[in-house]
């Protein structure tokens, strides 16, 4: 059975919008390397419209290094607005979202996973279709931005897995739904 887990860079006030703007001073090859091995671990990615959308620009029609990876994994797209995707090896999911997800959890294949798109994460938490949650905490206060359960209004329980520390002080947790 394939899992869906989800990772965002996340600041100690919550902030995940705009990392690429303050994770820099932090990141190092230890990150590098878990993003890697994440990566690895996966041959699907599901992402919101927004990232997708942003991602789309970022690597469609380039090539190289990490261009080639995102280019070439298909994609799933959550999106109620876009009526099509046009960047390579994507698929927008028509219908309801959480039994699309169940269907492709039970094929064969490696975990889906999802980068950003904190409103998917909030839905697939609330619908329990989640697996794993893998933050990477950043030893910074940001002061504003989007936050993973800004306005969630929901009270979920998570079971830390995992965790490690960076020698740049970022922290590396992973959870995972709480059984009871």
């Amino acid at each position: 059975m394939r899992k869906v887990v989800a990772g965002l860079f996340v600041s100690l006030d919550g902030v995940t919008e705009a990392p690429e703007a303050w994770t820099g001073p932090y990141f190092s090859p230890e990150i590098g390397q878990e993003i890697g091995t994440v990566m690895a671990q996966g041959d699907t990615m599901l992402l919101g419209r927004k990232t997708y959308e942003t991602f789309a620009a970022s690597f469609a029609g380039q090539t190289g290094g990490m261009a080639d990876g995102m280019n070439n994994t298909p994609k799933l797209v959550a999106s109620r607005t876009l009526k099509e995707v046009t960047w390579q090896n994507s698929t927008l999911i028509k219908g309801d979202l959480a039994e699309a997800l169940s269907r492709l959890k039970q094929q064969d294949g490696k975990n889906i996973n999802i980068s950003g798109s904190i409103t998917l994460i909030r839905s697939l938490l609330r619908d329990g279709l989640l697996d794993e949650l893998r933050l990477q905490l950043f030893p910074v206060v940001v002061g504003s931005g989007a936050r993973l359960f800004e306005g969630y209004g929901e009270r979920f329980g998570l079971t830390l897995a995992d965790s490690q520390t960076f020698s740049t002080g970022v922290v590396n947790l992973i959870y995972q739904p709480a059984t009871s």
